[in-house]
């Protein structure tokens, strides 16, 4: 027999609400700012610079301090959780710096993936445990959202069922965490452009995904209105022969969204 389970109350969902909406106001996008330690190692190399805690502060610094234009544009900033707790060169918390701006700030929440057992070297990803935890201590130092990534590939036999269905049960798991915490959570179900797959192809695995995520976040009783999508495009692999126009891209992406999102999802 069906239930529904009152995970939030009515004040929760119009706060989890609002925040999605200031996020994606019209011309306003995110910008991802949540480099891990080693990624920004390789970025900062390629410039000749060492990877020091300072020197990747002094980079933030740069990005979260031009004039405050970038608003206009921007609507959240996902942070990485060292760059939550830097600040300026001033002694001001970046976090502070963008909420003046009407930055609304994130948090990148998944830990990296792991081995899936019993398939073709699919993964998982981890980070639920002591996820309620830290969702409530990051809502406390001042983010309002996070962010969580699921990797899907296409190859021989893959996506399988059982990596769907794990995957999307994960980030079901995590944006119910994350809502009842006061965090709005950007649900990232990627299917990567690895392989020599055609587009047509990519864009009946990306429905699966998305069809499958959407369906464990209503297992879940996650607020839809209180939740953001980050999709990946449709596009053919990059070892594919076939090339396509980017009309062809947008309309395969778009068609595969109409299908499987609801309309209650903000952005």
């Amino acid at each position: 027999m069906a239930y529904q389970f009152p995970a939030l109350t009515s004040e929760q969902k119009k706060e989890l609400s609002e925040i999605a909406q200031r996020i994606v106001a019209n011309g306003k996008g995110i910008l991802a700012a949540d480099e891990s330690v080693g990624t920004m190692g390789s970025r900062l190399q390629r410039i000749k610079v060492e990877n020091t805690e300072e020197n990747r502060r002094q980079f933030r610094e740069i990005l979260f301090t031009v004039d405050d234009s970038v608003s206009r544009s921007i609507g959240g900033v996902i942070l990485f959780r060292e760059t939550l707790y830097q600040k300026d060169s001033q002694g001001k918390l970046f976090r502070d710096i963008l909420k003046e701006k009407g930055i609304v700030v994130g948090i990148k929440l998944d830990q990296g993936g792991a081995p899936l057992a019993g398939t073709n070297k699919e993964t998982t990803i981890q980070g639920l445990d002591g996820l309620s935890e830290r969702c409530a201590q990051y809502k406390k130092d001042g983010a309002d959202f996070g962010k969580w990534r699921a990797v899907l590939k296409i190859d021989n036999q893959c996506p399988s069922h059982l990596a769907i269905q794990e995957n999307a049960n994960t980030l079901a798991r995590y944006a119910s965490i994350c809502q009842k915490n006061g965090l709005v959570p950007i649900v990232e179900p990627e299917v990567i452009a690895d392989g020599d797959h055609d587009m047509e192809h990519c864009q009946y695995v990306t429905e699966k995904v998305l069809a499958a995520v959407y369906k464990a976040l209503n297992d879940h009783h996650v607020y839809l209105e209180g939740t953001l999508l980050k999709p990946n495009m449709v596009t053919a692999g990059h070892a594919s022969t076939k090339k396509y126009t980017p009309e062809q891209v947008a309309m395969a992406t778009v068609t595969a969204l109409y299908r499987t999102v609801p309309a209650a999802v903000p952005g």
